[in-house]
């Protein structure tokens, strides 16, 4: 065989295994382990897990690192610990990205958040419907007696109602300073400081009136108890869930995307409440509560 033929044909096999190789790369990133994070509360953890469910389901290998600090886990999702987490629009805007909310609809606030993370390699799905927001709850009985339903009517009757509070709550700008700046001053009957995971047991033994809430708590599912109130002025910017994903990842794995919205399209304020109701109040383990929503949710192949 000429020299020239030895060159050709070793050029050949030279050029097969670089395109085998490149395509063996492919494959196995795309069947590489899709990590998924959860921030260490209730809510997080649940949706994080119907996300791993619902990636299984299509076939992807999901590895699961749940509980991750508050403080830590945006860095996490940055250097490739996590591949994805479930986030907040208003927490990304506030908390990472340092920006104002203050007048700025859901839409705005999700599309800020969107172009904000693109310099950390990162990007956002489409938001659920849910919306993790500051809120201001009160006895139910006392609201039909005194017809407070906003935080308006709440204003005008705060001399009626005792505040249960918690000492963050009464310092904060956006909280309760916010409120006597946004409504006028409110001249409640009582102000009295609690820890937090003890207010519902306050409430409910009659020691106070209305209390500091985040809106997709589960015991607000007890409408005949508690009456959220609607922040008629925009006190509070939107928290609407969002997937929050490394752009690598999802290059490399695209249909995540279209998996992933199709979830979070059902996560309306009210599913949130009612799957963190069935852990937080009814004791079931948030993996099972999870599972049994998914199932409920979406067929074999959806």
């Amino acid at each position: 065989m000429k020299k020239s033929t030895w060159f050709k044909w070793g050029y050949l096999l030279i050029a097969t295994m670089i395109v085998v190789g490149i395509l063996s790369l492919f494959r196995n990133r795309a069947h590489q382990s899709i990590v998924i994070g959860s921030k260490n509360f209730t809510e997080s953890q649940v949706v994080s897990e119907i996300y791993a469910i619902a990636l299984e389901k299509h076939g992807y290998q999901v590895t699961r690192k749940q509980n991750i600090s508050n403080s830590v886990v945006y860095n996490a999702l940055k250097t490739g610990q996590i591949d994805l987490y479930p986030e907040y629009t208003g927490t990304i805007v506030q908390a990472y990205l340092k920006k104002s909310t203050t007048g700025k609809s859901a839409k705005q606030i999700a599309q800020l958040a969107k172009n904000g993370v693109v310099k950390d390699g990162l990007t956002t799905l489409k938001y659920a419907p849910g919306n993790d927001s500051q809120g201001m709850a009160i006895r139910t009985s006392v609201a039909k007696k005194y017809h407070i339903y906003t935080l308006s009517e709440l204003q005008k009757q705060a001399s009626k109602v005792r505040l249960v509070s918690q000492g963050e709550f009464d310092q904060r700008s956006d909280a309760l300073p916010g409120m006597n700046k946004l409504y006028g001053k409110y001249n409640f009957k009582s102000v009295k400081d609690y820890d937090d995971s003890l207010k519902y047991q306050v409430v409910d033994a009659g020691q106070g009136d209305a209390f500091p809430v985040s809106t997709t708590e589960g015991q607000l599912t007890e409408t005949n108890k508690y009456t959220v109130l609607k922040d008629d002025k925009g006190l509070w910017p939107a928290y609407n869930l969002v997937p929050l994903i490394r752009e690598q990842t999802l290059s490399q794995n695209p249909k995540i995307a279209t998996i992933l919205n199709q979830v979070d399209a059902k996560l309306t304020t009210k599913t949130l409440m009612q799957l963190n109701r069935q852990v937080d109040v009814d004791g079931q383990n948030y993996r099972t509560v999870a599972k049994h929503w998914y199932q409920e949710n979406f067929k074999e192949g959806d």
